[in-house]
């Protein structure tokens, strides 16, 4: 940005706020995008932090937009650095035209800027740490939003807080109010964004927010966890509302006990939940494996980051599909579901349990540190789509809990409902659930709990085309990268190029092999290393991609980085 020069903004704007652990950045990711909804703009936010509690740099990136949008981007058009680390934290996506807001008092920098004290005048209103209300009242002034509105938002958020402390929160923002509307009103600096009445009245959720709600959807009862991020926000946001929703809450003392008393109660009744990241799966591969052999339903929210071991805590990554697939010894069927919207967060977490009641098989739902963070505007969802599908029996005297049925289904009772015994035992077993080494009996278990893969094949969740249906390159994504997939074919704005969005990995629904065929080129892309879906395609369905897009650093692909390297991929 040139000094002295008039900046105009207008149809979609890319805000990045950074600072150190503890200055408050996730409280400005809390209340701007939800006062920014409230005035009818279409909002996206994520953020990306360090594994630390103090210190560090973390950032959130907040677009405010006139038309919907669901993805990163690379490019910053106001930077708000609240300490002199945040400038080279994030000096590779300053561009000329990034309009820099900062305090001299606070930045030693080359580059030019507006100076802003916002340290100034916090101090004046109790200390630094008022800091990130100041801006949150700044752009709040930028976008001319109504004052009464957000002062009585903030009012609110910090309800909880010591009077004197709400109290000079409501002063930092109207101080930083004032500031933003000056920008506007003396001609220098103004942001035309338009409003869309439609937003206004739409939900602002998170992607746990979003599986929390699909599991509230579907009927779940019970939640165990050892908390692990990014997973934690699903257990959390249950937890927070468990008694309107009769939900009962164990904060297990490892991950191994949280996928039992899964089982536990599911063999009691009950429609449970467990959350985890990689290494806590790592712990419940034992447990999954003996959902298999007793055939108990079991959902499994799998939210990835970067590994082996501890790896990246706080950051992304596509790496764990193949350990969802493989995980548990032996051989049995399941589900591996991937959402990358919030909107099928929600419907494939309602799915999964209705799907793991019927099949009586694990279900598991992946996500990643991307999609548990980001946050988006979105209509409610329409209820009259989910359904709480329930298998449970009432047994008689003859009960069998593991008959041999043509399909492999066989009916699930309780305990205390009927006059039926239920019985469950990780070894091998006979009808009646009792211990056999019965080796032609042995095949016919083993038949009939793999006859359940042919019926789940079946009823999988088709994947959705994107574009042109007479393409020449078909680009495949799965997941989370489903945003910037979207939005930089959009910005390539070829008609040869369309998307092929996989939201189940396993079983492949048969409709995937037709639309690789139909493609002259093929590429995949992924948030690993190894192309993990790529191999899986490979095996299952003799298949190679042509081209990989991949990426392993922890952060997720951009919109900009990925319009490049899909074209450059393409020849186009």
């Amino acid at each position: 940005m040139n000094k002295g020069s008039t900046v105009k903004i207008s149809g979609d704007v890319s805000i990045v706020l950074c600072g150190a652990a503890g200055q408050g950045i996730q409280t400005i990711e809390q209340i701007l995008p939800r006062v920014l909804k409230r005035a009818g703009y279409n909002v996206f936010a994520t953020k990306e932090y360090m594994s630390r509690v103090r210190g560090g740099s973390n950032s959130t990136q907040i677009r405010v937009s006139s038309r919907r949008v669901s993805a990163y981007l690379d490019r910053i058009d106001i930077l708000i650095p609240l300490d002199n680390a945040a400038i080279p934290h994030l000096k590779k996506r300053i561009s000329p035209d990034t309009v820099i807001i900062g305090d001299s008092e606070k930045l030693s920098s080359d580059l030019e800027f507006i100076d802003v004290p916002f340290s100034g005048l916090a101090k004046k209103i109790g200390g630094t740490i008022y800091e990130n209300i100041v801006a949150v009242g700044m752009l709040s002034g930028m976008f001319r939003l109504d004052i009464e509105m957000v002062s009585d938002f903030i009012m609110k958020f910090f309800s909880k807080k010591k009077e004197d402390i709400v109290r000079n929160n409501i002063t930092a923002f109207k101080k930083g109010y004032e500031t933003g509307t000056d920008f506007c009103r003396s001609g220098k600096f103004c942001i035309d964004i338009g409003t869309d009445k439609e937003a206004a009245e739409e939900i602002l959720i998170s992607g746990s927010e979003a599986v929390g709600l699909g599991a509230i959807a579907g009927g779940c009862n019970f939640i165990s966890a050892y908390p692990m991020t990014p997973s934690t926000g699903v257990f959390t946001f249950l937890a927070q509302h468990s008694d309107n929703f009769d939900i009962i809450v164990e904060q297990a003392e490892d991950e191994i006990a949280a996928m039992n008393m899964q089982l536990g109660a599911w063999y009691a009744g009950a429609r449970a939940m467990v959350t985890t990241s990689g290494g806590g799966l790592a712990l419940m591969v034992e447990g999954i494996s003996l959902a298999g052999m007793i055939e108990s339903p079991a959902v499994i929210y799998l939210a990835q980051r970067p590994g082996p071991a501890t790896g990246l805590p706080t950051r992304t990554e596509q790496g764990d599909l193949e350990m969802a697939l493989y995980s548990g010894h032996g051989e049995f069927p399941r589900v591996i579901y991937t959402p990358g919207t919030l909107e099928d967060a929600f419907y494939l977490t309602q799915k999964a349990f209705n799907v793991a009641d019927k099949y009586q098989i694990p279900v598991f739902v992946l996500s990643d540190q991307n999609l548990a963070d980001l946050i988006y505007n979105l209509p409610l969802p329409d209820m009259s789509a989910v359904n709480v599908e329930r298998y449970i029996i009432k047994t008689g005297s003859d009960y069998k809990r593991y008959e041999l049925t043509e399909d492999g289904i066989s009916p699930r009772g309780i305990p205390g409902y009927g006059a039926g015994i239920i019985g469950a035992d990780s070894d091998e077993h006979n009808e009646d659930g009792h211990i056999t080494e019965d080796l032609d009996l042995r095949i016919k278990m083993v038949d009939k709990r793999l006859k359940k893969l042919d019926l789940v094949r079946a009823e999988s969740v088709p994947p959705e085309l994107i574009g042109n249906e007479n393409y020449e390159t078909l680009v495949v994504g799965w997941g989370s990268t489903h945003g910037a997939i979207k939005e930089a074919l959009e910005n390539i704005g070829s008609n040869d190029i369309s998307y092929l969005y996989i939201k189940q990995v396993y079983p492949l629904h048969p409709d995937i092999t037709d639309y690789l065929e139909n493609a002259e080129k093929t590429i995949i892309v992924e948030n690993n290393a190894t192309s993990q879906f790529g191999k899986l395609i490979k095996l299952y369905l003799g298949m190679e991609f042509d081209s990989k897009v991949l990426k392993y650093d922890g952060m997720p692909f951009s919109v900009e980085e990925l319009a490049g390297r899909i074209s450059r991929e393409a020849a186009i």
